[in-house]
């Protein structure tokens, strides 16, 4: 017998027992379509998360005083960083202040390093309401206070209309420039016509004088669904005692993106008021630190599944084994016949390892693709792109080949060992 018939014999006796099959395929196939689900979701919630916070680009990076809080589930990383602030606050009264807008604009004027940009920003309300004399929003729209510098360091392009003077953004006018998501359900027909146009923003009159290009969104934060008005207007008319100035500063290359923050470092503490012995209480976040942690934090969830992934592998493979057994006793007077007209004990033992690997790689087709297709509506609900995880695919398939051979051998193994004499008697 060549290698073609019996592979042809073993698709043959797969495709005849069809229950025995089906039932076996789903439960190789669970191991997989949990792996390939969970990691490409992650994958996608990765993407839109990164995405999120990553509004700056990779040469800019801005200063808080207080560090962004990613930890999924890592309760004992925030205790201990909780402990941690509990005993700086001990030591500095400062700690936990917010920037205010003098030392916002001190770090400015002092920090002078060639070919870098400043931009002074304060995040106001979230949620409020714009409308026109014909058309309102839906409360979903977010307001901050930026200046001259503040597009730039963000991201963002002007598609019509000017960025603010500096007249503007001293003396707090209320001017602004709105996302191209307010524009669009604001002013759909055209969008020019929003220049000079007045707007209520939480009902206060602002006068348009920009309209933003749209640079795409996330699940997480609607980069669009935005309006920019001077800081000093947001100070005025939406601050309180406890809001806080981020400060954001670009670099001209990227290479000096460490000099850059080290000159940062040295120009805020004593802004802050920090002796030589003092930590630092402010902290300076760049987009790839952001993404890194965010792939961190989600890194637990990938190894979980791995490991649910591996014992249901393992509990197909004991069932997978089972059942070939069985089928060694049904088909014994079968493997007698075949030997008895020649056939050798090494194509007994094929025939029954391309059994076991064809069922095991079925279970593994099932599982990839049913997989991918759910953790892509994933994908689609965080409007990120198709995602396959082709690494992980390919690990599927090499490891579902594995678990049908090391079921199979066995099984395999005793009917090539089957003495035809015998197995023609049997009963």
């Amino acid at each position: 017998m060549t290698q073609r018939d019996i592979l042809s014999l073993a698709w043959k006796n797969v495709a005849g027992n069809k229950l025995r099959t089906s039932i076996t395929v789903i439960i190789i196939a669970l191991g997989i379509f949990a792996l390939i689900l969970i990691i490409t979701s992650i994958q996608a919630a990765s993407n839109s998360l990164t995405s999120s916070f990553s509004t700056m680009g990779s040469n800019a990076f801005s200063i808080r005083y207080k560090e962004r809080n990613l930890n999924f589930g890592s309760r004992r990383k925030n205790q201990s960083t909780k402990k941690t602030k509990k005993n700086l606050v001990d030591r500095k009264s400062n700690l936990g202040i917010p920037i205010s807008l003098e030392e916002a604009r001190l770090f400015r004027s002092r920090f002078d390093m060639p070919g870098t940009k400043v931009s002074i920003a304060l995040r106001g309300p979230a949620n409020v309401v714009l409308n026109t004399n014909r058309k309102k929003t839906n409360p979903e729209i977010n307001v901050f206070g930026g200046d001259e510098n503040y597009l730039e360091l963000n991201g963002y392009n002007i598609a019509y209309g000017r960025n603010f003077s500096p007249e503007e953004i001293t003396a707090g006018t209320n001017v602004c420039m709105i996302g191209n998501g307010v524009a669009a359900k604001l002013f759909a027909e055209n969008f020019a016509k929003a220049i000079d146009a007045e707007i209520r923003v939480d009902h206060i009159p602002y006068k348009i004088i920009a309209v933003l290009a749209d640079k795409g969104s996330s699940a997480f934060f609607n980069t669009s669904k935005i309006v920019v008005t001077p800081y000093n207007n947001v100070r005025r008319l939406f601050s309180n005692q406890n809001s806080t100035y981020n400060i954001a500063v670009k670099v001209r290359d990227l290479k000096q993106m460490g000099i850059a923050i080290g000159e940062a470092t040295a120009t805020f503490r004593p802004v802050r008021k920090l002796s030589v012995k003092d930590a630092d209480n402010f902290f300076i976040d760049k987009s790839d630190s952001i993404a890194e942690s965010l792939l961190k934090n989600l890194g637990f969830l990938e190894k979980g599944t791995i490991g649910i992934a591996f014992i249901t592998l393992i509990g197909a493979a004991i069932g997978l084994m089972n059942i070939m057994l069985v089928a060694v006793n049904e088909r014994t007077k079968e493997i007698g016949l075949a030997k008895a007209l020649g056939a050798t004990a090494n194509a007994i033992k094929s025939q029954f390892l391309f059994e076991s690997v064809l069922i095991s790689l079925m279970g593994a087709l099932v599982g990839i693709i049913s997989g991918i297709l759910l953790g892509n509506v994933v994908a689609v609900f965080l409007h990120t792109g198709l995602i396959i995880p082709w690494a992980w695919v390919g690990s599927g398939i090499v490891v579902c080949f594995l678990v049908g051979l090391t079921a199979g051998w066995y099984p395999a193994y005793k009917a090539s060992r089957l003495d035809p004499i015998v197995a023609l008697r049997y009963e």
